[in-house]
């Protein structure tokens, strides 16, 4: 009899293809910038509970966008080498399996929001949620080279969402400042995922992907790289120029630029190629180094410039 009791316990590997549809890296990413965007918004730690529930709302949110953009992209995907072992391709998951889940996250995602933070995150969430996994992939990603230049607007805007969840968007420059986050994000993306494309060229030829370096070659996207690390210089000078943060994270910033600027410079003439994806590779670290840096400026500004009256201190 003891053959006969059923196995309740669910399969691993089924939570585990769940689990890959929710993208968990790029998704930590997200999280992480939501999260610092919640604690520069306010002096000393932001509140508990709105604190809490909006990081699970925003990564439920962002999940869940992942789910759909894997739905929508399965034809792609299937075409290209570092996405061919994703469940919806590989047949270990149905698109039906694979729907039902995604909209699971994004209804709690969007109740945990309403219900435990506020409207306002609720709405900016759902947008970029709709924005990345709709426009973005089902539109945006298949017309047109500047695919990843537009759409970025979306996956900008986690640190936009995270200070909303603490703020309700209610003191005088909220809206100023939680906007020089998204700017920098939305700056940093190109170069970011051009280096990728150049290495992954190949593949996106293959699945009929517009990307740049497809429709306008290595050399031109290469060129572009250079252009926006440029810009992305200038917009994480920005934080600093407004008095949002201090001199800490302006030495921080600029020594990033400075990697970032090689990396890109290099990838002009790149000794080998697998460079692009080094600079690729650099370009995460430089985006979570440089919030760290700000968090950390935040922290210490009113200790090392107690007399000065400089610094960020927004409206509670």
């Amino acid at each position: 009899m003891a053959n006969a009791s059923p196995n309740v316990s669910p399969n691993p590997s089924v939570i585990r293809h769940y689990w890959s549809l929710t993208k968990p890296r790029v998704v930590a990413l997200i999280v992480f910038t939501a999260v610092i965007g919640m604690f520069l918004a306010v002096p000393g730690l932001p509140p508990l509970r709105e604190s809490v529930l909006g990081t699970l709302g925003i990564w439920l949110a962002a999940a869940s966008a992942a789910a759909i953009n894997q739905i929508l992209d399965a034809r792609i995907d299937a075409n290209m080498a570092r996405t061919s072992w994703r469940p919806l391709v590989s047949g270990t998951l149905t698109v039906r399996q694979a729907l039902v889940f995604a909209l699971v996250l994004a209804t709690a995602s969007m109740l945990v929001l309403v219900l435990g933070v506020n409207q306002i995150t609720a709405w900016l969430t759902f947008a970029s949620l709709i924005g990345y996994a709709v426009v973005y992939t089902k539109f945006l990603k298949r017309a047109t080279p500047q695919n990843i230049v537009i759409g970025g607007i979306a996956g900008a805007a986690p640190p936009l969402l995270g200070w909303a969840a603490v703020t309700n968007m209610q003191g005088p420059h909220d809206w100023e400042y939680a906007l020089l986050l998204v700017l920098i994000i939305f700056v940093w993306t190109p170069p970011h995922f051009w280096a990728l494309a150049i290495f992954r060229r190949a593949d996106y030829a293959r699945a009929l992907v517009p990307m740049l370096p497809v429709t306008h070659g290595v050399s031109y996207t290469r060129w572009q790289i250079l252009l926006y690390t440029v810009l992305l210089v200038v917009a994480t000078v920005l934080p600093w120029a407004t008095m949002m943060s201090g001199n800490f994270y302006l030495a921080g910033a600029l020594v990033l630029d400075a990697g970032f600027l090689w990396y890109a410079w290099k990838l002009l003439d790149p000794p080998d190629e697998f460079f692009a994806m080094r600079t690729f590779k650099y370009s995460i670290i430089y985006l979570m180094a440089l919030f760290a840096f700000l968090l950390l400026d935040h922290w210490l500004l009113p200790f090392l410039q107690p007399a000065a009256g400089v610094g960020f201190v927004p409206a509670g």
